[in-house]
């Protein structure tokens, strides 16, 4: 199994790698045309960025957006998006919504504000382990799950402690590849208020450009990063431990900087 941690705050950079001009990424979606791709929390911010993404890039046969709700749609997407509704916490009775679907996006997440302890840990654990569990078991191959900057299972916190918890039992499933994407702070015009985003916003804004481009990533930005991973998969099979930071800036005026990108390799 192959497993990138991408963490999006820039930090020693050993080599730049380019995204490919647009004539070359349109050759390469021709590539993925028979591939099939499933996304759960499209209703979120990043999830809303990542399917417009999706659709502007049109790399995929078949993307099956999975929620409990239907929810309404942006008339201009595609028809390769078709929305399923199931029950999340019955996943194993829905094995055939995710059935041969490829690709798993996973942008699922709330708050304890929002859900209260047991709830943010239903949602940002036990939905988002076993939405990848049923996966895999059906045939995907790849997962890129949006975590958090500083996740870590041994935190005394309890976000980043379940976000941490999160990635082990993940990596765990050995899928063929997973991406785990730590954003820091997301800068996005939310639906929802979100005090501490918005108090930790207006502290930020005095400082300089370079240290918010440093610590900070806009919904946008994550999602084509993780288009990008997405359509890079990695053939090879290594041992677990981390290589290499890499730097990589892309090729489009919407990207303002660079994702860190921290390689781990693990045997089969």
């Amino acid at each position: 199994m192959y497993v990138r941690i991408v963490n999006c705050l820039p930090r020693s950079l050993i080599y730049k790698h380019t995204q490919p001009q647009r004539d070359s990424m349109e050759t390469e979606s021709s590539d993925k045309s028979n591939k099939m791709a499933f996304v759960i929390g499209y209703t979120g911010e990043t999830g809303k960025s990542l399917i417009q993404e999706l659709n502007r890039r049109k790399l995929f046969k078949k993307i099956v957006l999975i929620g409990r709700r239907e929810v309404q749609m942006d008339k201009d997407l595609g028809p390769e998006f078709e929305q399923k509704v199931v029950d999340f916490d019955r996943l194993t009775e829905h094995k055939d919504t995710f059935q041969d679907l490829d690709i798993g996006f996973c942008c699922l997440g709330t708050t304890k504000g929002k859900a209260g302890k047991a709830g943010f840990i239903k949602v940002d654990h036990d939905y988002v382990v076993n939405s990848a569990e049923v996966a895999k078991s059906v045939g995907c191959k790849h997962f890129l799950l949006v975590s958090s900057y500083g996740a870590k299972k041994d935190s005394f916190f309890l976000y980043p402690k379940t976000k941490g918890e999160v990635e082990d039992e993940l990596k765990a499933i050995n899928f063929d590849n997973l991406s785990i994407f730590r954003p820091g702070l997301l800068l996005c015009d939310r639906e929802e208020s979100r005090p501490g985003e918005s108090c930790f916003r207006c502290c930020w804004k005095p400082m300089p450009q370079c240290i918010v481009k440093a610590s900070a990533i806009s919904t946008d930005n994550l999602a084509i990063g993780m288009v990008y991973k997405a359509t890079h998969p990695s053939k090879k099979t290594f041992k677990l431990k981390p290589i290499e930071d890499v730097r990589v800036d892309f090729n489009s005026k919407k990207v303002k900087h660079g994702f860190c990108i921290r390689i781990y390799r693990r045997d089969r």
